[in-house]
């Protein structure tokens, strides 16, 4: 399961992939409509290839052709290339301002799937294109999807979506991709009426059995550090911190 950061954050931006994209050496910059800051950042994981100011308005221009303001992504932790520290430190002293921090989380499949107790009362089903329950419930930042969503949603190889059932009634969903053995869960959203009751754990549970049978050996997942709960949830599974990181945006 090891791996290092820069080569993690590469899965991780391939399961995740955006609608556009251009790079600069080991600048990548990418477009999905405005729908979530992944898809539409630049992830630093070195130099540009050039000059950071030729770089930055680079990337101003290419963003601008979008009529956007571009957002960097900028991975945190231990063993990372000094190019990446510099820039960080360089793109704050020219006004940029630090937006959300990530944690992003790893584990071993088959160390998870244990802790999951399989439950006979629910229905998990996987397609390969969202269904429009599964649409109406994914809440992303606790609201309804914008229209460009199932774009970005989409992209990526061959991505799976879950939706796990009581009766008749969708309670909980998720999304996965497998890329290079590892597998990335995205999207988890439970029902309002089913919050607190393992929902969460059994999507996630659902996804792991997927991503196995998918040949993948390893999970990541990406969570806001504000979001407590769901930190909760997944350092009850037996996941732990690989690495971080933050974007930097206008402060505008």
């Amino acid at each position: 399961m090891p791996t290092d950061i820069l080569n993690l954050e590469r899965i991780c931006a391939a399961g995740w992939p955006g609608l556009r994209s251009r790079s600069w050496s080991d600048w990548h910059a990418r477009f999905g409509n405005g729908f979530t800051s992944r898809a539409n950042s630049v992830l630093v994981l070195g130099s540009p290839g050039c000059d950071l100011p030729d770089a930055v308005a680079a990337v101003d221009r290419w963003y601008a052709g979008f009529d956007r303001r571009p957002i960097y992504q900028l991975p945190t932790g231990p063993g990372l290339p000094a190019e990446v520290t510099a820039v960080d430190g360089a793109l704050r002293v020219s006004g940029l301002r630090v937006g959300d921090r990530v944690s992003v989380q790893t584990a071993a499949i088959d160390a998870v799937l244990p802790r999951c107790t399989p439950r006979p009362e629910l229905t998990a089903s996987v397609s390969a294109a969202p269904a429009p329950a599964w649409l109406a419930s994914y809440l992303y930042r606790g609201k309804p999807l914008p229209p460009t969503a199932v774009q970005v949603l989409t992209a990526g190889p061959d991505p799976a979506f879950l939706s796990l059932r009581r009766g008749d009634q969708v309670v909980g969903v998720g999304r996965g991709v497998v890329v290079d053995g590892w597998l990335g869960v995205t999207a988890v959203t439970v029902a309002e009426s089913a919050r607190r009751s393992g929902i969460g754990t059994e999507v996630m549970a659902a996804l792991l059995r997927w991503g196995r049978s998918n040949a993948a050996h390893s999970v990541y997942l990406q969570v806001d550090r504000a979001n407590e709960a769901a930190l909760a949830l997944y350092a009850g599974l037996g996941f732990t911190e690989h690495h971080g990181y933050h974007y930097l945006l206008d402060r505008s």
